[in-house]
């Protein structure tokens, strides 16, 4: 299912506040992002307990119940995680994952609140949530039945709401610090191959091992770690980010001459995160128009080129990074800036094409 419309982790309590208590809700959104939490989370606000059902490991037995004799007759006898006679959140987590038969199970449960003569106690919430087909998750179509069963809620990540929730729960300062530059890193798109990626999951599970390894984490285990939870890219720019805390290394010396880049090859993620670094301030510094340089942005843009040429005998591809064009394919740098670097570095940019 597509969204036309988000909301980020910060915005969902009160939507389902409104929601939620009058009608079941389904909870779009990618892995790793932290639905299962804001709604365990949003149930504890609540008063209630959360009775999470995980739809990949549930047939529709285990829904309908068992029957039994009464009076010569055969009733249906719900599982005793559903039937309770206090009121609570019933979590249907991985709903979409779930086999048809399954899924028709849900019908009358998310609709009239109710299976066989059993009915969810006043005051209960339904609350359903699974991964998009897009995020090449484990995820099943819906049937138009369930699907106009339930009201339909897209979730986002958002930096800055996991930063305020990691400064709360002990995330380790590298983590919250390094994401505190690069919020664009907190989450990126599943892969189609069978690789790590980044989520707020992966950030906090990096951060439990730095805890865990402590002070003593050596460089070649901290390599280890990263490109075990991260996005490849990201994971080397984070190491790099890592080799600056230690060892106090950071653009802002080399901008003003008092570093130089490292040209170690063992250094090279050091190098792309100082290079993603000088990129982002330029991106801040440089204004969009020729007609609004200063003579000190004028003074920033020499010694910019002048950088980015001692860059390009390093690493022409690490240079490059400095300059790329969006994901879009549309120039992030001001265009003026781009036209002095195609003249005073034509190899740099040629092959940036």
């Amino acid at each position: 299912m597509q969204a036309a419309v988000t909301v980020s982790p910060a915005q969902l309590p009160d939507l389902l506040l409104g929601l939620a208590t009058v009608r079941p809700v389904f909870l779009w959104g990618a892995p790793g992002i932290g639905k299962s939490s804001l709604v365990r989370k949003f149930a504890d606000s609540l008063g209630l307990e959360c009775v999470s059902l995980l739809g990949t490991q549930l047939a529709p037995e285990d829904l309908i119940g068992v029957p039994q004799i009464r009076d010569g007759r055969s009733v249906f006898c719900p599982p005793e995680a559903i039937a309770r006679e206090e009121p609570y959140c019933l979590f249907l987590d991985e709903l979409n994952a779930a086999g048809p038969d399954v899924q028709k199970a849900f019908y009358s449960l998310i609709l009239d609140r109710r299976i066989g003569s059993y009915e969810l106690p006043a005051g209960s919430i339904v609350i359903g949530a699974g991964n998009r087909a897009t995020d090449n998750a484990l995820a099943r179509p819906i049937a138009s039945a369930l699907v106009n069963r339930l009201t339909h809620v897209h979730l986002n990540a958002s930096a800055a709401d996991w930063l305020v929730w990691a400064g709360e729960h002990g995330i380790h300062p590298w983590v919250t610090d390094y994401l505190t530059d690069r919020p664009d890193h907190l989450w990126s798109q599943p892969p189609k191959t069978e690789e790590p990626f980044s989520t707020p999951r992966s950030w906090h599970m990096l951060s439990d091992a730095l805890h865990s390894f402590g002070p003593g984490l050596d460089e070649q285990t901290l390599k280890v770690v990263a490109h075990g939870t991260l996005t490849p890219a990201h994971a080397v720019s984070f190491c790099g980010y890592a080799k600056i805390v230690r060892h106090s290394f950071g653009i802002e010396a080399i901008i003003k001459g008092d570093a130089s880049w490292p040209t170690r090859l063992a250094d090279r993620d050091l190098l792309y995160y100082l290079a993603e670094a000088f990129r982002g301030r330029l991106i801040k510094e440089l204004p969009a128009q020729r007609e609004h340089v200063s003579p000190a942005v004028r003074q920033t843009a020499y010694r910019a080129k002048s950088l980015l040429v001692q860059l390009a005998e390093i690493s022409v591809e690490v240079a490059q990074t400095v300059i790329a064009d969006a994901a879009d394919g549309l120039p992030v740098l001001p265009g003026w800036f781009l036209i002095e670097a195609a003249r005073d570095m034509p190899r740099l940019v040629e092959a940036r094409r």
